[in-house]
This record gives C-alpha cells, sequence and structure tokens, in this order.
C-alpha cells in the first residue's frame, strides 16, 4: 500500500479506492441510482492537517459504460489537483464485477487498476453513506428487495514453497505502538490509517512470519498479493488477499482455533478490526521486511 509522499512541491501522492455502483435509491425514471465514489488510501503517516480526497459523481443508469467512467475520473483528478493532490498511480476497485468496465476507464486515463479488497478507507465512507446520507434521500429503499447472494468462498490454497518462510508465531502490540509504523525500518509497507477514537493500549492480534535469508523476497511476493485480513476457517489460518483470495499459512489444533477465532473477533469488536502481518529475517531482528496494517471490516 503506497503511503503519502511529496510528489511536487505543494501535491500529495496518495492512492485511489473506487466504486462505481447502483445504490439503494430508486430515481423519479424507476431505474437505481448509480454512483461513483472514490476516496483517497488514508496513509497512517499523513501530513498533519491534510484532508483525505473524497470525490462523488452520479452516473445516469443508461449510462453506466467505460466511457463515462473515463471521462468522470479525469473530472475527479482535476478536482484533487484542486485539493492538492498529484495524480494517483494506482486506482483500487474491490468489485469483481465491476474490475473489466473500471480497468478499461483507468488505462485509457493511464491509472494502474489493482483489483483488491484493501479498500478500508472506501468501505467506512460507504458504510457513512449508508447510514446517515441514502436514508435521507427521496426514493430510498429501506429493505433489500431479495435477499443477499451468499458467496462461495474459495478453498484456501498453500503458500508457495518459497513463500513459506521457517515458521511463524502469534504476536500482540498496543494500538498505540502501530501509529508509531511510518517511524519503523520497513522494506515493503502496507501502512494505513488507525482509527482515530481507539485508545493506545487497546490489543491488536498479528501475525509474525520468520523467513530467514529469505524474507525480503518473502515480504515482496506477500505485498503483490494486497493482503486484506487474517482470518480462521475449520482449523486453518487464512490469509485474505486481492479480490478473493486465500492463502493457507497454517494448520491449528481446535483449541488454538478456537482461541484465535476468538482473538479475531474481540478485535473487530474492539479494535475497529485492526489486525497486523509482519515478515522479518529473525525473531531478534529490529527491521521489518513487511509490514502490513490490515482490518477486518465488511467487503460491502
Amino acid at each position: 500500500m503506497s503511503q503519502l509522499i511529496e510528489a511536487a512541491p505543494g501535491l500529495i501522492q496518495a492512492d485511489w479506492e473506487l466504486d462505481y455502483y447502483s445504490r439503494p435509491i430508486l430515481e423519479s425514471d424507476g431505474k437505481k441510482r448509480w454512483e461513483l465514489l472514490v476516496c483517497s488510501t488514508s496513509a497512517a503517516d499523513a501530513p498533519a492537517g491534510v484532508e483525505p480526497f473524497r470525490w462523488v459523481q452520479r452516473c445516469p443508469a443508461t449510462s453506466v459504460n467505460s466511457t463515462w467512467l473515463k471521462e468522470a475520473l479525469a473530472e475527479a483528478q482535476q478536482a484533487a489537483a484542486a485539493q492538492g493532490y498529484a495524480p494517483p498511480r494506482r486506482v483500487r476497485c474491490w468489485r469483481a464485477s465491476m474490475r473489466t468496465m473500471v480497468q478499461r476507464a483507468a488505462e485509457a486515463l493511464g491509472l494502474e487498476l489493482v483489483p483488491s479488497r484493501r479498500c478500508y478507507a472506501l468501505v467506512e465512507w460507504l458504510q457513512e453513506r449508508q447510514a446517515t446520507v441514502y436514508p435521507a434521500e427521496e426514493g430510498y429503499m429501506a429493505g433489500p428487495l431479495a435477499p443477499p447472494p451468499q458467496l462461495m468462498q474459495p478453498m484456501a490454497v498453500p503458500l508457495p514453497e518459497a513463500a513459506r518462510g521457517q515458521s511463524w508465531s502469534w504476536a500482540s502490540l498496543p494500538l498505540g505502538a502501530l501509529r508509531e509504523a511510518g517511524q519503523w525500518e520497513i522494506s515493503f509497507p502496507g501502512l494505513v490509517a488507525l482509527p482515530a477514537d481507539l485508545a493506545e493500549d487497546v490489543p491488536v492480534s498479528g501475525l509474525r512470519l520468520i523467513g530467514g535469508p529469505r524474507a525480503l523476497a518473502i515480504a515482496g511476493w506477500l505485498a503483490g498479493l494486497e493482503p486484506v485480513r487474517l482470518a480462521i476457517s475449520d482449523n486453518q489460518l487464512v490469509l485474505e488477499a486481492g479480490l478473493e483470495d486465500r492463502w493457507l499459512l497454517g494448520r491449528l489444533e481446535s483449541e488454538e482455533a478456537q482461541a484465535a477465532a476468538a482473538a479475531f473477533q474481540a478485535a473487530r469488536e474492539q479494535a475497529g478490526g485492526v489486525q497486523f502481518l509482519a515478515v522479518q529475517a529473525a525473531e531478534d531482528e529490529p527491521r521489518f521486511e513487511g509490514f502490513w496494517i490490515l482490518r477486518d471490516l465488511p467487503d460491502a
């Protein structure tokens, strides 16, 4: 996950997170409202006083296509520039059904599309709009018209041999320590902003991978996966990544799996779903070859 850095004098560089989809609102013509949401990734080390970029544009239901989206993204770039942001290097999109359309529009503007659920700022913004904005709109549909589809999770696939490292262990850090992660030595950082309303001593559960001499290569490989969250499934420790990838990190005894699942659930309730994944060359190594702040948030 790229971090906010100076791209040019007076400009801030940040990745974008994007959602182009229908909303629970019927327009006067009887068609559902379509809307484009674009926001900047909230970096853990964002300069003080920098407001995140947020941009909303309604799309007529008859104009849902990559051409409209390309033009809208060009307008969003202009709006971002007016707010002090440089053009993004990467755009993350977390809806698999919209991937092709978004990719065409992004590539037409020279933007790299990253299919990923690592869109924590976007998900929080969507939750906020679903709770406070859409219910106040005329035509709002208060409940689902049909039961949501039950998504079939793909089977967790073992990590390739070259990416498994020497060992792994559970770890815990106070949330206050994670707020300082931007100052740590990290070869592959995946840092995002943490919930501002949480106490510094809230414990955050995580996982530490010891990679030995291959630690840097392992961290680079994991960075390409777009790590999203750690989960327990059928006594397995799973790393969810990308849009729907699931990687098997280890098999657990029943009691250990229950304890880990309870810890992850507590983290979701007490620490805003914050987790972390660390890669080090050795247990006593002070630097990290890779460190990702993860969030166990709903995908929709």
